[in-house]
């Protein structure tokens, strides 16, 4: 390769490929495409595997690779020949180690010969797997669809890297080697396979992070740094005390917690870079290891240097309680990215930062590695939240309330360790049965819907976001910009079956009764009440939160324990009850505490979910727990309000429904040819940054994925207007195609039934007459002949690629009421073909499509085809940045779309099954 050559290369560097991962021992490692200068790295790499390893790659053993065979293996044009390693820091000469390498060479258009070779030490750690998800995607995005691989017989591990990604592997020997070939394109298993690969790795890591029996505390008197600021010590102290008395099990060491001399502070002051993170180096050298977690409170400025003298402790993770980072600029952001690299690259996670830190309260013992001095007493809540400052009521909320905690964790501006992360840990956490999740910012909406859903059906998620919309941005969090309207994030949550509340209020009002009750069988409630009008206000309390009344009893004050019980236990015997609120709030005297255990026996017998609001308590109690059948203390949570309890009924009985119900199949609509769809948008967009597709374009792109639309004839004039009436046969529709008025037939634009060439060519003049009052589409005729479509209703299906939410499908029935109302709803693929059927059920004006007011019923199925065809190919081709279907026509059998407009530019979206996103 000559100069020029080389430059070009460098220049179409992919660096949108890089990615720091999570391998299944839980550490990180960064994955990026090969360089010319790594050559020394990959001969050092290749020197120091064993004869096998070199043999299985190369049929040969050779010590060393020749400079020619090093020179074409370091020097890729990254489409053709595309070739990704593994690195980690090193001490040696090149600052870094190769420990893993994937490359394929193109054959021809499909098809592509892969090999991988991977460091002996580094087996076993699952990064085969991962570099060949990050190979099999690249090469995706080149058009590659197919790997083939010639391999020794022996060499069973990489065969089984192949067959344990999920793809079906077809293979045959001949002269005693073993030929393989597997299409690449993602499948149910392939997909199934990445995301749990991911959630163990991801888990693991937070395992290893929660679980930590070994703490380092790092402060900021350290040497060259000035003199430490009050907030830094007392965050390291605090750390500190709060280590020493949560358990004693714990070893905790230090490095500059403790005040110095300051001649002895200052006296590094002058050194340059290079020589100071020496010196911060040597402060490190009486630390004995190995070190499970290590705590932060140091200058932003000294985060990176200190990151990198701790990794030969071994450290597995970083909490990084400072701020001054993302939130002050773009330096604080370089600074932000420099220590997740020195994180990352040394194979640890990084929690923050502006982190308040992590407790955990299970039965491996205490760890309070947090700012907090008072914790609530262990139990079964997990907690997480992006803020710091927010931490702080959440914490006191779950101790006031009587809550036990389990897990608590602080991620502050969440540049690596997110809320996705501590989900994948709880999903498997047999200690935590309920989940709370404050959420500032969504990085990465894509993969939260996929990891929630994962966890929400086996517990239950509760998520509160800052602001209504859930699309605010705090100073520090590196979001995509969105213009995803603010009900794209009601729809993700809901399809996640996540419990979205407006308040911490409510979430602990939803986490009581999910922590401390069975779930809801129904939505059934019965009411029992101090007084008649009490129970009426309560059962109106119950409807307006979702719940159905099954009925309303009074019980009066003055009852005795005997009857009090009684009536609780008949009311639980119904068997239309599901649910039951008891309220007592007496007019005279406080409430006789007696009452209380017997609503919790009562309760505790019937296994239906009870909930109570007494006067005077509040959470978890004494007075409302009784033992169950098995022995076991069961507890009705106790409300401050009936509002609140019939609200956090209302949500526990959704949720209770959403996990209960069939969540559906992927999606694969018969016939949809997502390969030719692919090598059409690829064709069109050669050079080109965005293309507007003719209608025949469009026509055939959605064509592929088996979605039919009506073609339509351009005409200038009458006459042409008349040709194309004349090939396509009367009836047909004219339509003008000036923007304001092509889909208004009210105002005229559009004339339907037109039977003959006299009543065209009347109706041609008025249109054209019409349409001069309004500006043209550019380089358009000014009309359109189409055939008649069936007669039906008329809906809009589009689906817009966001920067931050990829494709976001949206379907309401045509109309100004439907547009003016905000009448839409909205789906956030991959779907399965329930969430179709619920999308295209959820506009108010859905009722149209199934026999309102008398009008046959229309085929529904077919439209949900359609939907389901637009969201695959929008999900599968992120390159389709707008389409829109306006109007599909749904009759009583079939649907067709009349139209479809549809623009293409460059994909920008975030791989979210295979990347651990970066800052």
């Amino acid at each position: 390769m000559d100069d020029a050559t080389r430059d070009d290369a460098d220049a179409a560097y992919p660096a949108g490929w890089e990615a720091d991962v999570v391998l299944l021992d839980g550490a990180t490692t960064h994955i990026r495409p090969i360089r010319p200068q790594d050559a020394d790295a990959l001969q050092a790499f290749h020197v120091a595997q064993s004869e096998r390893s070199t043999y299985l790659r190369f049929f040969a053993h050779l010590e060393r690779l020749p400079e020619r065979d090093l020179h074409r293996l370091v020097h890729v044009d990254h489409t053709d020949r595309v070739a990704l390693v593994a690195t980690a820091d090193d001490d040696g000469p090149q600052g870094y180690r190769i420990i893993g390498v994937a490359r394929y060479d193109r054959v021809d258009e499909d098809e592509a010969e892969v090999a991988f070779n991977i460091a002996d030490a580094q087996q076993g750690r699952g990064l085969g797997s991962v570099l060949l998800e990050h190979l099999a995607a690249a090469a995706r995005e080149r058009g590659v669809r197919r790997f083939v691989a010639e391999v020794l017989p022996q060499n069973g591990r990489m065969i089984s890297v192949f067959r344990d990604a999920g793809y079906e592997v077809r293979q045959h020997a001949e002269d005693g080697v073993v030929s393989l070939a597997f299409d690449i394109d993602p499948t149910d298993r392939s997909l199934a396979v990445m995301a749990d690969r991911e959630h163990r790795a991801e888990a693991r890591s937070m395992r290893a992070v929660l679980g930590a029996r070994s703490v380092l505390v790092v402060g900021p008197v350290l040497p060259g740094a000035p003199p430490p600021r009050t907030l830094h010590l007392g965050m390291a102290r605090a750390v500190l005390a709060h280590l020493a008395l949560a358990d004693p099990q714990v070893r905790v060491q230090s490095v500059g917690t403790d005040p110095v001399p300051d001649a002895d502070a200052t006296g590094a002051a002058d050194l340059d870079e290079r020589a100071r993170a020496a010196a911060v180096a040597a402060a490190f050298e009486g630390v004995v290891g190995p070190v499970d977690l290590a705590v932060l409170a140091v200058p932003a400025q000294y985060a990176p240097a200190v990151v990198r003298a701790i990794a030969p402790t071994g450290a597995r993770a970083v909490v990084l309680m400072t701020a001054g980072f993302a939130e002050t600029g773009p330096e604080g952001l370089a600074l932000q990215r420099a220590v997740l690299a020195a994180a990352h690259r040394t194979g640890m996670r990084l929690i923050g930062p502006a982190s308040y830190g992590i407790v955990s309260l299970g039965q491996d013992g205490a760890l309070n590695a947090s700012l907090a001095d008072e914790l609530p007493a262990p139990g079964r809540l997990g907690l997480f939240s992006q803020s710091a400052a927010l931490a702080v009521p959440l914490l006191d909320a779950a101790r006031r309330r009587g809550l036990g905690l389990a897990e608590f964790v602080s991620a502050g501006h969440r540049a690596d360790v997110s809320g996705n992360d501590l989900m994948q840990f709880w999903a498997d956490d047999e200690g935590t049965d309920v989940v709370g999740l404050y959420l500032e910012s969504i990085g990465n909406p894509r993969k939260f819907s996929r990891v929630a859903r994962r966890l929400a059906l086996i517990k239950p998620v509760i998520v509160l976001t800052a602001g209504r919309s859930g699309q605010v941005v705090p100073p520090g969090h590196a979001v995509r910009p969105t213009q995803a309207p603010g009900r794209a994030v009601d729809e993700l949550m809901r399809q996640s079956g996540v419990i979205r509340v407006e308040n911490t209020h409510q979430m602990f009002d939803v986490a009581q009764v999910l922590a401390l009750q069975p779930l809801p069988a129904g939505r059934r409630v019965a009411v029992v009440a101090s007084s008649s009008s009490g129970a009426t206000f309560v059962a109106e309390a119950a409807a307006t939160a979702g719940l159905v009344v099954a009925g309303a009893q009074v019980l009066p004050e003055d009852a005795d324990d005997e009857t009090a019980e009684a009536l609780v236990r008949e009311v639980l015997r119904e068997p239309d009850v599901d649910v039951v609120i008891v309220v007592r709030i007496p007019i005279v005297g406080a409430p006789d505490p007696r009452f209380g255990r017997v609503v919790a026996r009562a309760a505790a017998d019937s296994g239906k979910t009870v909930v109570a609001c007494v006067l005077g308590l509040r959470g978890v109690t004494d007075e409302l727990t009784a033992p169950g059948p098995d022995g076991e203390p069961r507890t009705v949570p106790a409300y401050a309000t009936p509002e609140d309890a019939a609200l956090a009924l209302g949500h526990a009985a959704r949720y209770a429904t959403w996990r209960s119900r069939d969540h559906g199949r992927p999606l694969h609509p018969e016939g949809a040819d997502l390969r030719r769809a692919a090598r059409l948008v690829r064709g069109w967009l050669t050079g080109s940054a965005q293309v507007v597709l003719t209608p025949e374009q469009a026509g055939e792109l959605l064509a592929a994925v088996g979605v039919h639309v009506l073609a339509s004839t351009p005409a200038h004039d009458a006459d042409e207007a008349a040709a194309a009436a004349r090939a396509i046969g009367y009836p047909v529709a004219l339509k003008t195609t000036a923007p304001a008025l092509r889909h208004r037939a009210d105002l005229g634009g559009i004339r339907l039934d037109v039977a003959d060439e006299a009543e065209l060519r009347a109706d041609v003049a008025e249109v054209l007459a019409l349409a001069a009052e309004h500006r043209p589409e550019p380089g358009a005729a000014p009309l359109e002949v189409q055939a008649m479509a069936p007669r039906g209703s008329s809906c809009v299906v589009r689906s817009v690629e966001d920067p931050l939410y990829g494709p976001v499908i949206s379907v309401g029935l045509a109309g100004d009421a439907s547009d003016l109302l905000g009448d839409v709803a909205y789906g956030i693929p991959p779907l399965t073909d329930v969430d179709v059927a619920d999308l295209v059920r959820a506009p108010r004006a859905a009722p149209r499509l199934f026999g309102y007011r008398g009008l046959p019923p229309l085929d529904v199925a077919a439209l949900e085809d359609v939907v389901a065809r637009v969201a695959v190919l929008s999900d599968a081709l992120p390159e389709v940045r707008s389409l829109e279907l306006n109007p599909v026509v749904v009759a009583e059998r079939g649907a067709v779309a009349l139209a479809a407009r549809v623009t293409l530019a460059h994909a920008d979206r975030a791989d979210n099954t295979r990347r651990l996103q970066r800052t």
